[in-house]
């Protein structure tokens, strides 16, 4: 085998020596596919070491020299082995952003073998799209790489470590121009001071190494960039192929929960360790004290008191809302009357100006209580409903309470003891009725009066006026006279 592999390596060298894509002999650097063939021990049959190829190619150790796809095969292709710089077991994750480099270069050198893959062109594409304010900032740093890689060459080139084939003056350009690297004998850093005899014989000699080198470089370049293709051959592979870099994720999950809990497949739960040897057996859980517990029972008791909602009811109520507020909403619908700031028409000012509300503003308070008690009008007409069945005591104290929110803290605990005594005293002359709980904590917070001392008495009060007061009002004949009157002089005005 070694003899065989030894052989093997010969005629790659001759391989190098002949050219690249001559037709004397197979391309530089590169094995044919029945390499494993040699080097794998015996043992392994030709499917093995195949199968076994095949997975060191997909994971990217070697690569073809004329296929994005990453596999082995018996049929004369030639492979290239990849330098351990892009092995995978340096742990690259390269990100978008420098595939979108690599593409982007790839397009800038305008070269037949360097042209984009169709799959290339569709992902460059893509992150064009993804990256679409970031663009112009990956093509800047692409450009500065460039001009780095050229600052740093020409320096390197000044100080001697590697050169122009074809000119004497040391600097690097972007240009096509072949450089050979320096040998380290001659490198500046061994303190070279040669006389003027030694310059004269080094003429002949940097001659010959000129013509001899010129091919190779391009040969070397070409290296270079298969190696860098097929790095992003397995961290981008072909549609279709198998991504060695994707974590599994099962296998990520038990990473993250390394103790959870095994299940046998045959029910074996006392006995896996004898038929399982990797398995490592979790440590035994500790028990919680009687404090986590009570903490967790109170948890779960809270949560057996929150609302849950299924997703279909929820996008059906918002749907409601958004169609039930549609004609309110001046983006999507001409508010009628329009808007004196963008017209011309005055109409909003005069219907403002004598305080009669619009049909839509009339049509607005049947959506719910709350549309009623944020408009003036409206709290003012359901006022005078409700004072026209001798109950508006609870609107006067829901009022009250509210205004009392806004007051300066100077006037609070004045505040507070006139409505105390004007609603909720013994003998008030407006007495609400209130149920016990609420009126027992409402005589705790008076004593210490603040804004919010009424704060559960005007909640029941407001849950009574939903339920009771509310409804009667919109099916009042007040409330429907109010309605036609305004349907009646909106069509008169048309």
């Amino acid at each position: 085998m070694n003899g065989g592999y030894q052989q093997h390596r010969g005629d790659r060298a001759k391989a190098s020596r002949s050219g690249a894509g001559s037709s004397f002999g197979p391309p530089p650097s590169t094995a044919p596919g029945d390499w494993t063939d040699e080097t794998v021990p015996r043992p392994l049959s030709e499917v093995e070491a195949l199968h076994l190829g095949t997975l060191m190619a997909a994971h990217g150790y070697f690569f073809p020299i004329s296929d994005h796809v990453l596999t082995l095969k018996d049929d004369g292709t030639f492979y290239r082995f990849q330098t351990p710089y892009f092995w995978p077991s340096n742990c690259w994750e390269p990100e978008n952003t420098d595939y979108a480099v690599y593409l982007c270069k790839r397009t800038m050198q305008n070269k037949a073998r360097l042209e984009l893959a169709d799959y290339e062109a569709e992902s460059l594409a893509r992150l064009q799209r993804a990256f679409a304010r970031k663009w112009e900032f990956i093509l800047c740093k692409q450009k500065h790489k460039q001009m780095e890689a050229l600052h740093l060459g020409t320096l390197m080139a000044a100080h001697g470590y590697f050169f122009p084939i074809s000119d004497h003056v040391l600097t690097l350009k972007d240009d096509g121009t072949f450089y050979r690297f320096q040998t380290p004998y001659f490198w500046p850093s061994n303190c070279w001071e040669p006389e003027n005899t030694d310059y004269g014989e080094r003429i002949n000699v940097h001659v010959l190494h000129s013509l001899v080198d010129k091919k190779r470089d391009k040969i070397e370049r070409k290296i270079l960039d298969s190696q860098e293709r097929a790095f992003w051959d397995v961290h981008r592979p072909v549609p279709g192929c198998v991504n060695t870099t994707e974590v599994d994720i099962k296998k990520s999950s038990r990473m993250k929960n390394p103790h959870k809990t095994r299940k046998s497949v045959y029910g074996l739960q006392n006995d896996i360790r004898t038929h399982s040897p990797t398995h490592t057996p979790a440590p035994e859980a500790k028990q919680p004290t009687e404090e986590e517990l009570q903490e967790q029972i109170t948890f779960w008791q809270l949560q057996l008191d929150r609302h849950r909602l299924k997703m279909s009811k929820v996008a059906e109520s918002l749907i409601g809302y958004t169609e039930q507020y549609l004609e309110y909403d001046p983006f999507l619908t001409p508010p009628d009357p329009s808007n004196p700031w963008i017209t011309d028409d005055t109409t909003l000012w005069e219907l403002e100006a004598s305080k009669e509300p619009g049909q839509q503003r009339v049509k607005r308070w049947a959506f719910g209580i709350d549309e009623v008690l944020k408009d003036p009008v409206g709290r003012e007409q359901f006022l005078k409903f409700l004072e026209s069945e001798f109950s508006s005591e609870n609107l006067r104290f829901w009022l009250a309470v509210q205004e009392l929110k806004k007051r300066p803290i100077r006037e609070v605990p004045t505040r507070v003891q006139e409505i105390w005594q004007e609603f909720l005293a013994p003998g008030a002359p407006s007495a609400i009725n209130v149920d016990s709980k609420s009126y027992d904590k409402t005589t705790q917070n008076v004593k210490d009066p603040g804004r919010y001392a009424f704060e559960d008495a005007q909640e029941h009060i407001y849950k009574l006026m939903k339920s009771d007061s509310y409804s009667r009002f919109i099916r009042s004949s007040a409330y429907q006279e109010l309605l036609q009157a305004k349907k009646k002089k909106s069509k008169n005005l048309f």
